[in-house]
């Protein structure tokens, strides 16, 4: 995918996260590195809100196929911001 949304999650076949991309395990991630994901995640998933906030955990959730066990769901951390109505 050449420019993804910020917050944009997806299913990717990798045994690695793609340039601009975070697994979704839940981790904890600095606020100050981070700032375009923590403008539209904020304190949702985890995290003081000051210094850090947390992605989702989706480890536990895999799309029903016996051949998928090895595909992980990551969120877009860099590309384009989401404009609000």
């Amino acid at each position: 995918m050449d420019c993804p949304f910020v917050g944009q999650i997806q299913l990717f076949a990798f045994g690695y996260a793609p340039d601009n991309w975070i697994l979704c395990d839940g981790r904890l991630l600095p606020v100050n590195q981070f700032e375009m994901l923590y403008a539209l995640l904020g304190t949702r998933f985890g995290g003081d809100g000051y210094t850090t906030f947390a992605v989702p955990n989706l480890q536990n959730a895999q799309p029903i196929n016996k051949y998928t066990s090895f595909m992980r769901y990551y969120i877009a951390y860099n590309g384009i911001f989401p404009q609000r109505p």
